[in-house]
Order: C-alpha cells, then sequence, then structure tokens
C-alpha cells in the first residue's frame, strides 16, 4: 500500500478510529492486523516469511538473555544473523553472485554459466533485517531486556507506518512507545494530520515532478546538453531526498496519529558544511545502525590509522551494497567513503579562518557539488550509464534546457528550498505550530491546492521502496 493512494487515505482514518474505540488491551491486534493488510497489498506470500524471522529472533532473545553459557548465547545469535543475513541474501543478492560468477567464467574462458532466478525482492526487507539484527544484537550485548510479549514484538517488526522504508527503530525506542498506553489527544491527530500533509505535499509536489525530468534525461544522456545534465543532477539531489523525506515525515506523522513517537530520519543534509555532517542529517536512522553494530564492533577509532582507513571504506561499501545488489552502489558507497577519510585529515588542517560563515557556506556549497556527483553512481543502473552521464556533462554542449520542468512545477520546488532554510533545522511539525492561526490555515491551503493540481501528473513509487 502507498502512502500517496487513495487506499492509504481509506484505509488510515479506519485505523486511527478503531484504535481510540477499542480498549486498550485489544489495540496490539489491531495494529497487527493493520501492519499485515498493509503489506499484503504489496504481496501476501511474503508475510509469511516476516511471520518465520520474528519467530526466530523473538525466541532467540529470549534464549541469549536466559542462557547461562557464552556457547548457547553465541549460537543463537549467529542463528538469528543467519536466518536474518541468509534470507537477505538468497532475496537480493542471488542473481547478483550469479551474474558476478557468470563474468568471471566468461574473463577466464570457462563454459561455466548459471541461469539467474526469477525471484522479487520482498519490499521492505533490507530495512526489517537491520531492524530484527538490532534487537537481536543489543539483547546479547546485555544493552536491551529480551522482550517477552510476543504481540508487541511482532508489532515491532511488522509496524505499518515505519515497515517498507523506515526509519529502522530500535527496540529500546519502538518497544517502549508500543508498550505505553495511549489516550486520545487531539494534538496527536491534528500534528499528524500536519506532518502527513507536509510529506505529501515534498513527495508529490516536489519529488515526482523532478522525477520526469531527470528519467527523461537519464534515458539518453548524450541528446541532451552539458547544462541540461548537470541541471538533471541536482534535480536527481533534491528529488531522492524529497522523496525520502517525504516518505519519513508521513511515517512519523501516521505514528503520531496513534500516539506513537518515531525519529527523525533527516535534517537539512544539503545544508551540512562537510560529508562527516552530512552523514549525521541524511537517513539518519540508518547512519546510526552502521555505526552501532558494524563501525564500532570494526574498532572504530581505536585503531590505528590504516586499520581505521579501512573499516570507514568497508563500512561505506557495505552501506552501498545494502541499497542495491549492483556495483554501482558499492562504487558510490567508497567513494563517500573516500571523502570521509579526505574530510577527516583537511579537518586535521584546518585553521580558524576556515570555521568563518563565509568558508562554512563554500564547504557546504562543494559538499553539495561532490554529493551530486556521486549520485551519479546511485542512479545509473551500470558503469556505462555511468559513463555517458558524465561524458554528456562534460561535453560542453551548446547551452539548452530542454524539457526542464515547467513554471508550475517549479513553484512548489522553490517553496520547500524556501522552508528549508527559514525552519533551520527545526522539524516540520514544531515550526508549524509557531505560527498563528490565519498563517497556519494559509499554508494548508496551499500546500493542499499544491497537492490536488500536482498529484496526478507524474505519480511515482517511492525510491527506497526498492532496497
Amino acid at each position: 500500500m502507498l502512502f500517496n493512494s487513495i487506499h492509504f487515505f481509506l484505509f488510515l482514518p479506519i485505523v486511527v478510529g478503531l484504535y481510540y474505540l477499542l480498549p486498550k488491551r485489544m489495540r496490539w491486534l489491531l495494529i497487527l492486523l493493520a501492519s499485515c493488510y498493509f503489506y499484503t497489498a504489496f504481496f501476501w506470500p511474503y508475510l509469511l516469511l516476516l511471520f518465520l524471522l520474528i519467530g526466530i529472533d523473538y525466541y532467540s532473545g529470549i534464549v541469549i538473555e536466559q542462557a547461562v553459557g557464552e556457547k548457547k548465547r553465541k549460537r543463537f545469535l549467529v542463528l538469528s544473523i543467519l536466518a536474518n543475513i541468509g534470507l537477505l541474501a538468497v532475496f537480493k543478492y542471488t542473481n547478483f553472485f550469479i551474474a558476478n560468477a557468470n563474468d568471471l567464467a566468461a574473463i577466464t574462458g570457462s563454459s561455466f554459466s548459471m541461469r539467474q532466478l526469477n525471484i522479487l525482492l520482498p519490499i521492505g526487507l533490507s530495512f526489517h533485517t537491520f531492524q530484527s539484527l538490532s534487537y537481536v544484537i543489543d539483547v546479547y550485548r546485555g544493552n536491551q531486556k529480551a522482550e517477552k510479549d510476543l504481540r508487541i514484538y511482532a508489532n515491532y517488526v511488522l509496524f505499518f507506518p515505519q515497515m517498507v522504508a523506515g526509519p529502522i527503530e530500535r527496540f529500546s525506542q519502538l518497544g517502549k512507545e508500543l508498550h505505553k498506553d495511549v489516550d486520545y489527544s487531539s494534538t496527536n491527530i491534528v500534528e499528524g494530520l500536519r506532518l502527513i500533509m507536509f510529506g505529501l505535499f515534498v513527495k508529490m509536489c516536489v519529488a515526482d515532478p523532478l522525477a520526469g525530468y531527470v528519467n527523461t534525461v537519464y534515458a539518453d544522456p548524450s541528446a541532451f546538453s552539458a547544462v541540461s545534465v548537470g541541471v538533471a543532477l541536482c534535480c536527481f539531489s533534491i528529488q531522492i531526498y524529497a522523496d525520502f523525506h517525504g516518505y519519513s515525515t508521513i511515517a512519523i506523522g501516521s505514528a503520531r496519529m496513534l500516539g506513537i513517537e518515531l525519529m527523525d530520519n533527516f535534517n537539512r543534509p544539503y545544508f551540512a558544511s562537510d560529508i562527516h555532517a552530512f552523514w549525521q542529517r541524511w537517513h539518519i536512522s540508518l547512519t546510526r545502525w552502521f555505526r552501532l553494530y558494524v563501525y564500532i564492533p570494526l574498532g572504530g577509532n581505536r585503531v590505528n590509522k590504516s586499520r581505521w582507513m579501512i573499516n570507514i571504506l568497508l563500512v561505506f561499501g557495505v552501506s552501498g551494497l545494502w541499497h542495491g545488489a549492483n556495483w554501482t552502489f558499492v562504487f558510490w558507497g567508497v567513494l563517500h567513503g573516500y571523502l570521509y577519510i579526505l574530510w577527516y585529515y583537511l579537518k586535521g588542517k584546518s585553521t580558524d579562518e576556515l570555521e568563518q560563515p563565509v568558508w562554512k557556506t563554500l564547504s557546504a556549497v562543494i559538499t553539495f557539488i561532490l554529493v551530486t556527483l556521486i549520485w551519479v553512481f546511485f542512479r545509473s543502473e551500470d558503469f556505462e550509464k555511468v559513463t555517458a552521464v558524465f561524458t554528456a556533462l562534460f561535453s560542453g554542449k551548446a547551452n539548452t534546457l530542454g524539457v526542464f520542468p515547467n513554471t508550475v512545477t517549479l513553484l512548489p520546488l522553490l517553496l520547500f528550498l524556501l522552508l528549508e532554510i527559514i525552519r533551520r533545522g527545526e522539524r516540520f511539525d514544531v515550526w508549524f505550530a509557531r505560527h498563528t492561526e490565519w498563517q497556519r490555515w494559509s499554508w494548508y491551503g496551499i500546500f493542499l491546492a499544491a497537492i490536488l493540481l500536482l498529484s496526478g501528473m507524474n505519480s511515482q513509487p517511492f525510491i527506497y521502496f526498492q532496497f
């Protein structure tokens, strides 16, 4: 079920209404049934796989906490890791490994060849995997008590607002939210609706119109001028941010209507003055996951510099592979790793003058340009497309913008950029609540008019659904 569909707008009010009408002891069942229904709108058989993982991880957590011997605790930790990573590997990476094995055989002159499998990646499986692993690892480390209530744990994994594309929540936060008794609050409803409205505006009126132009240029970069390609690259930077930020905002708003708080996943990443700050602001829940469960176990910054650099490149490379079973994603991640290492050494040589506002602004512009160029590897389906895009970008062809979005679709983009500036890092609902009533209703009118005007022009699936 898509957040920007009529189906969801019929589904959510029913769930919220029943949530507050039912006795509190029955709400867990409503959330579970609603989450199952939400997911079956995509492909119901894969729900059985999620229940299998829920059973394995729930039981593993209890055994790990209660086991006396370290050997048994490790055995069930490994069981959980293998179950989650194994399922992800089968559905997401099998054809990737087959394709690379076939390519390697061809290079060596071998006649070995395997046929790729016709399998469909369960939607949101990468997010489910990381969220489930965080719980079991936290129990193993002693940072989290094992959840004895299977109903709560199942809802932690399946909670419909964030089950498909995050944010990736730790059980210490979302589990606590699912345990608490929530009384009806008009404030929760109103603030939740505001977040949903803003998320829809960002997705449908900013990201989707930009997608049309980006898709056209990427389909045949050589047909466009260097300026057109450069504009398309900048548009994709904004598109993917608006698309994912819009999804996360709708997810937070939907959960808020049920009195459940989800973490923020973005904080104006393109205003970051360096690559380190960018990754503190972009996909915050994923960055936190890799820091806690990959980077720190590898030694973090407690190792020598050579090992630290290897750790950084490994973490970013795995992050790229997590995003997609393609070497372009790995390359995207590793390039960010190299930028991160470069930033570390430049930071050590920086002077007080470089901390002045003008230099920090220039640094933010440079960071945006570098991130935008690296997005090419993320957006391209193969290295041939990467080459075609960069060739067209630096071709020096005539300055013709061609099919650049028209004025009507540019206005919401300009409004979104203006809001990014004036909110100064405040989440939309916090910033919005400080306005007077007439100001709020003016914003309502603008957002709703834009959504109604642009909603059917170029509807696109959420980008991160494919991961």
